[in-house]
């Protein structure tokens, strides 16, 4: 056994990431939680929508709109490729709508047709724009790897008195993003990801309770006079947004598991939104860090292992909480079995 899992080093796995490594390791964990964050926050409406394989769909389906968009711009730039899946994850979730509407198939099968069929295309369309130049690799399309973000760091020179403003706020004034009068900016990757799950997080407080209503009872929102069609496509047109943004770190396949453990594990803790949302971000902050921690440990994967780290506190949480959790239903038969008993001594008493 030990041939494959490394003896556990604690100086190693647990201070060197932070002190060490700290630089690499820091943007590495950001950018974990801020994917489980934002994949998190959606997954709650997913999840009560009983839509969480719609996930699983654009996050597969966003492969023929990257293709695409590399056979037209014959380049791997941020701009068009997050345009050509954004295009594609929209036309993936029309065509799953027009197939469960259209004809007598139900959802789960037309998530299926839909995702499986534009999935085979991409990989088809894909063998087709290979160049010497530029490699579109469809692997790195699936399974994404997080560890690179730590060295997208950009580096600016700073004038003078630039220079002395900086140095007088604390946080920049470090040898972390101070280096003589050059200053380092945090990786793309990261700040388009901060800025995406800002927004989500903005769209989720200012249409909180449309989105709660039309998630609920589609009826109830039209005598309301809110239409549940359009909260639906804008809700995957968010959904959209988060994947095409996560999936050059974790890849299409790991998103989807930070759509729904995150508010899989909320959901097993509490049964009212708000608190769900709170106990999503607690979620990706500590499968984040526990992810670098274990990749750290294992040499693996640290997106993968951010995902395991979020399936252990599931696993907790379905163990331990105090109304679903195993724990609790185990006590519960055992006092109840027990006050049957106390009862029929009493009785034949």
């Amino acid at each position: 056994m030990s041939e494959f899992i490394p003896a556990f080093d604690w100086t190693r796995v647990m201070v060197e990431p932070w002190t060490v490594n700290l630089p690499i390791t820091l943007w590495i964990a950001l950018m974990g939680f801020l994917i489980t964050a934002a994949c998190g926050l959606i997954g709650n409406y997913l999840i009560l929508r009983r839509m969480a394989l719609v996930g699983d769909a654009i996050s597969h389906s966003v492969l023929p709109g990257l293709a695409i968009a590399f056979l037209f711009s014959h380049s791997l730039k941020t701009v068009p490729m997050f345009i050509g899946a954004l295009v594609a994850g929209i036309v993936t979730t029309l065509l799953i709508e027009l197939i469960h509407k259209k004809t007598r198939v139900k959802q789960d099968a037309a998530i299926g047709i839909t995702f499986s069929s534009l999935f085979a295309i991409g990989v088809i369309i894909i063998s087709f724009g290979q160049t010497d130049a530029v490699h579109l690799d469809a692997e790195c399309v699936l399974y994404g790897e997080i560890a690179f973000v730590g060295f997208e760091l950009v580096q600016t020179e700073l004038s003078p008195d630039a220079l002395s403003v900086v140095e007088k706020i604390p946080v920049l004034n470090s040898e972390l993003f101070l280096s003589g009068n050059m200053l380092t900016i945090a990786p793309p990757s990261v700040i388009r990801m901060a800025i995406v799950t800002s927004v989500t997080l903005l769209l989720i407080l200012i249409f909180y309770k449309e989105l709660l209503v039309t998630s609920f009872d589609s009826g109830l929102s039209s005598s309301l006079g809110i239409n549940s069609t359009v909260m639906h496509y804008a809700l995957m047109g968010m959904l959209s947004v988060i994947i095409v943004s996560a999936f050059e770190a974790v890849g299409a396949i790991l998103v989807i598991a930070m759509l729904i453990l995150p508010g899989a594990t909320a959901s097993l803790l509490v049964h009212r939104l708000p608190p769900m949302f709170v106990l999503t971000l607690v979620h990706a902050l500590l499968s984040a860090v526990g992810g670098v921690h274990l990749a750290t440990w294992l040499d693996c994967s640290h997106a993968a292992a951010m995902v395991v780290a979020g399936s252990i506190l599931f696993l907790a949480a379905w163990v331990f909480s105090p109304s679903q959790g195993l724990l609790q239903r185990w006590f519960g038969r055992k006092l109840e079995g027990f006050d049957q008993a106390e009862g029929n001594c009493l009785t034949k008493g």
